[in-house]
């Protein structure tokens, strides 16, 4: 007879409730939202926010998610296993999360801090239904009004907001205004130009620097500048922050760094390249500057040639400030 007999069957606990995660808000909206907002926009095989009163640049289908997830590892790596570099509270009451994504980030916190409440924004809605009980995400456009209250917030924190953010000094203005005195504000994002110190890779004719260029190229015209990063310590002092912090974190592309852990979020790199190339140009390729997406397939064909080659050494940057006001 086997163990598993009726006298073993298992029984269910109708009485249980996970206490640490449960439906959220979040599942409620949902069915409110417009269809529209709910389903995006198809372009070229992508799915882009519908909502929001500027275009974005990239997409939000399950593809795009699924390598923000894959980032979120890279920058736990990167960070030690942290979330965040400004010296928060101990016991934080309420946070945002600028443009969240998939909403890893804010369910992390949630997590690691449950005496906070921790709110998502993002213009799709593109999280989990199923999340920590202190987490809620919400569809608005950070670059509207804030409907928050002033002085709301211990911590507010915005990530890789790429091709997305026209007007810099007033988000940040925004998030001085609706932060509680002693709380932070940390922004972060990679700055895409391709590097290599060493010579290993001729930038002037490299299909790898050519697609950063061309990325640098679609986010002048769309007015959402990418190295927008190199102005925030200026825009933050602007707005009244004081004690500015900044951190410029040097990335590898590929596991070519001797370092073990260099050489770890290298690998991370590298797959966040290799599957975004799509969501970082796509549609600026072909929307802005107007050329056919087989021309890019084949640049981004040598680019991946180009960074897979072990033997060269290139690499980015991501800058994080913080401050509080």
């Amino acid at each position: 007879m086997s163990i598993w007999d009726e006298t073993h069957a298992i029984s269910v606990d109708h009485d249980f409730e996970d206490e640490g995660y449960g439906r959220s808000s979040s599942s409620s909206y949902l069915s409110s939202l417009p269809t529209s907002v709910r389903q995006g926009v198809y372009e070229n095989g992508r799915i882009y926010a519908s909502y929001g009163k500027n275009m974005q640049g990239m997409p939000i289908d399950d593809q795009e998610q699924d390598r923000n997830d894959l980032q979120h590892k890279k920058f736990n790596l990167l960070l030690g296993d942290e979330l965040h570099l400004a010296p928060i509270a101990e016991s934080p009451q309420k946070l945002l999360d600028l443009g969240t994504g998939s909403g890893i980030w804010a369910m992390d916190m949630a997590d690691r801090h449950p005496s906070a409440h921790v709110i998502g924004i993002d213009l799709a809605p593109v999280q989990q239904t199923w999340v920590p009980p202190n987490c809620q995400f919400e569809i608005d456009d950070i670059e509207d009004d804030w409907l928050f209250g002033m002085s709301s917030f211990d911590f507010i924190f915005g990530r890789e907001l790429l091709l997305s953010i026209r007007d810099w000094p007033r988000l940040i203005k925004q998030a001085y205004d609706n932060l509680k005195p002693g709380g932070y504000l940390e922004l972060s994002m990679t700055h895409s130009r391709t590097c290599c110190t060493d010579g290993s890779l001729d930038l002037k004719t490299s299909y790898l620097a050519e697609s950063a260029n061309l990325m640098f190229d679609i986010g002048e015209r769309m007015g959402t500048p990418l190295d927008a990063q190199e102005k925030w310590r200026d825009q933050f002092s602007e707005a009244g922050f004081e004690e500015v912090q900044q951190h410029i974190f040097k990335i590898p592309i590929g596991p070519w760094e001797q370092d073990g852990r260099l050489k770890h979020i290298g690998m991370f790199e590298l797959a966040n390249m290799d599957k975004g190339f799509d969501s970082f140009l796509l549609r600026g390729f072909t929307k802005i500057l107007g050329r056919p997406a087989t021309e890019l397939s084949a640049i981004v064909a040598k680019a991946r040639q180009e960074m897979s080659n072990p033997a060269h050494h290139a690499n980015v940057h991501l800058y994080a400030s913080w401050a509080r006001p």
